[in-house]
């Protein structure tokens, strides 16, 4: 079985993956700053580490992600480069190269330093999170009495359990380059996916939709961040909300 070291292997997505992987049993590690159980110590914003982690491994699944993407998976890309070249393997977000973001900009300039790199690489680009929507709409629902969500705009939300499916997949066979990309299985309008956040929350809220300028508005509003033709994923919103005890 390969042995594969997970960056953000703590985080929402990593999490998920390291489970998946010994739930197949296949060996995963974990980098983290911390020492933990799985864990292997190591630390990308400084290098400290990486090296040792990286060493002996087939496969780095690369889930780990900030406001220095690009400095931090320079330094990993070159740990394995200089550790036997393991198939490196990256998520990434649909609409990084449509959507004028900066943290997509971000996630936009790592791919291509996978591409440009000559390592053996797989990219996946997932839509949003479910977990993102629902951050989302808590950060609008501070509003008493109202939700207020962007006019025009659609989401298509994917679980983490099958973004984390596919990347064990692509983990366990050869580097193929981008690949296609992973969408929710359904395309869903903002204020729709409120109503179903705020009915599953029992909270009754007026739900309403506002104009929002501005170009990154606008790309969304064109369905830059979706994949329609590629919604892979099964887990709806409703089943998302009701697993993760939404209102309970």
């Amino acid at each position: 079985m390969a042995d594969t070291l997970v960056t953000g292997g703590t985080g929402t997505l990593g999490r998920v993956l390291v489970e998946r992987l010994r739930e197949d049993g296949r060996p995963a590690r974990v980098l983290s700053r911390r020492p933990g159980d799985g864990h292997v110590v190591g630390d990308l914003a400084t290098g400290e580490g990486i090296d040792a982690a990286v060493r002996g491994c087939d496969v780095v699944v690369h889930c780990a992600t900030g406001r220095k993407d690009v400095e931090t998976s320079a330094r990993l890309v070159e740990a394995v480069r200089r550790n036997g070249s393991p198939h490196l393997v990256y998520v990434s977000i649909v609409g990084i190269d449509r959507i004028p973001f900066g943290y997509y900009r971000q996630k936009l300039a790592v791919e291509r330093l996978l591409a440009d790199s000559g390592l053996p690489h797989t990219i996946l680009r997932a839509t949003q999170f479910h977990d993102l929507v629902v951050a989302m709409l808590g950060a609008l629902g501070r509003v008493p009495g109202v939700l207020a969500v962007p006019r025009g705009v659609a989401f298509q939300p994917v679980d983490v359990r099958d973004v984390a499916g596919r990347l064990a997949a692509l983990a366990a066979g050869p580097p193929a380059g981008r690949v296609a990309d992973l969408g929710g299985p359904e395309v869903r309008a903002f204020d729709d996916l409120a109503r179903a956040w705020l009915a599953a929350d029992g909270r009754r809220r007026r739900v309403v939709t506002l104009p929002v300028p501005g170009r990154l508005a606008a790309a969304v509003r064109g369905g830059a961040n979706l994949a329609p033709e590629h919604a892979a994923g099964r887990i709806t919103f409703e089943q998302y909300l009701q697993a993760a005890g939404v209102g309970r």
